[in-house]
């Protein structure tokens, strides 16, 4: 079978991180032309590591793509634009709102290249609002959202706490969803659309949970409660209201961590009765869902000797055995140890690669995804791309290099 996504082609006009948007979509087959300035992105030199001289950055996020350098100050830069649009189902501008407006390449001038076209822009802060304009960077969408806590060290300074990025990487994945659910009514029914996203909003959206409590609770206590099992006592939203837990909180095991998540009374039973300590359900039944003995340092004291007796793999098997939620707890340097994630995420190889990196997660049962290919250099397909999607002749190519559109030759650009 074809990838998912042949057929399907895109052009992208990105800085950083959110080309990531069009990584997606290069993961399940589409054809993902990124037009570069013959300076190309700096995408390359951003963040760490640096693998051989290439962030790592570029290598995960181009994967699977092609470039082509084009000075878009240059008319012909321009007109060779449109010539790709005429025959693509998507742009992409991961930049800026504007940016590739100002360059005689808007939403209007690609809809009368090709009316079908599907143009998107993904930014910080979207195209509207006070903070449009605002420059950024990946965890800003993050401190905006709420996500992540200011911390302090021991001499008072404030600084950045480790924790996962959200922005950044949600709103390259809704981007993409919303991308398909264009393309598929473009070519339904003729007609392109244009659509944005913010990180900012992406990141917010991906911690509804706690938004959204926060915001149910401003309404009278008569009409918004907490749990049946919490005698209906509002808990603070999210995992802030899981501190006081026991049936359902992170124990030390004889070699590492596990989390405990018996909070329904059958689960809870199964663990007793596997663990030979059937009394501790007798006298703590709890209720039927959701109860997580909150505050029973009782009990929490009792289950915290239980779990330090078994390996934290052994208990995995105990969870398997007797149908008791109990979870690994790894962290982004372990995980790659755990037999689940060997079993699930096979490493794309550093040979075509550049670097070790994670596949696309999602599964196609009985077929097999394409592997995309390394990351580009920039303008590394430019005589490619223009020979064999846009069918230019050998003669052309040569004089559109003479008038230095293109930039160097990719072998001459060191």
């Amino acid at each position: 079978m074809s990838a998912p996504l042949a057929g399907l082609r895109v052009i992208e006009s990105s800085l950083l991180g959110p080309g990531a948007i069009s990584m997606h979509l290069a993961d399940l087959g589409a054809e993902v032309i990124k037009v570069e300035s013959p300076a190309g992105d700096y995408i390359r030199e951003m963040t760490w590591p640096i693998v051989e001289g290439v962030s790592l950055l570029h290598l995960h996020v181009s994967r699977g793509k092609k470039s082509i350098a084009l000075d878009l100050k240059n008319p012909e830069g321009v007109a060779i634009y449109l010539d790709l649009v005429r025959g693509a189902d998507v742009v992409v501008e991961a930049m800026r709102p504007g940016s590739l407006a100002r360059l005689g390449l808007g939403y209007d001038e690609l809809k009368a290249a090709n009316p079908k076209i599907v143009f998107c822009n993904i930014s910080g802060y979207g195209m509207t609002g006070p903070y449009q304009g605002l420059p950024s960077h990946g965890i800003a969408f993050d401190t905006w959202a709420g996500i992540l806590n200011p911390a302090f060290d021991d001499e008072g300074y404030c600084y950045i706490p480790e924790h996962a990025s959200i922005g950044m990487h949600a709103g390259p994945m809704f981007g993409a969803m919303g991308i398909l659910a264009a393309v598929l009514r473009a070519r339904e029914s003729g007609e392109g659309s244009a659509l944005e996203i913010g990180q900012s909003d992406a990141a917010a959206y991906m911690d509804w949970y706690r938004i959204e409590s926060w915001r149910a609770y401003e309404r009278p206590e008569s009409e918004v409660t907490g749990n049946a099992s919490d005698n209906y006592v509002r808990r603070a939203p999210g995992t802030a209201g899981m501190k006081e837990g026991v049936r359902y909180q992170l124990y030390e095991s004889s070699d590492g961590v596990v989390l405990f998540m018996a909070s329904e009374r059958a689960f809870w039973k199964n663990f007793c009765e596997g663990a030979g300590r059937l009394e501790l359900f007798e006298k703590w039944p709890g209720a039927k869902f959701a109860d997580h003995a909150r505050g029973n340092r009782e009990l929490q004291a009792e289950l915290r000797e239980i779990f330090k007796t078994k390996t934290s793999k052994e208990w995995i098997a105990f969870g398997n055995e007797f149908n008791t939620p109990i979870a690994p707890v790894n962290t982004p340097k372990t995980i790659a140890d755990d037999p689940q994630f060997q079993d699930r995420l096979p490493w794309y190889p550093v040979e075509g690669h550049g670097a070790e990196m994670l596949p696309f997660p999602v599964r196609f049962l009985d077929e097999e995804l394409p592997v995309p290919a390394m990351a580009p250099t920039v303008g590394e397909q430019s005589e490619q791309v223009l020979a064999e999607v846009l069918g230019y002749d050998a003669e052309r190519i040569e004089a559109l290099r003479a008038t230095g559109v293109l930039g160097k030759k990719p072998d001459d650009a060191a």
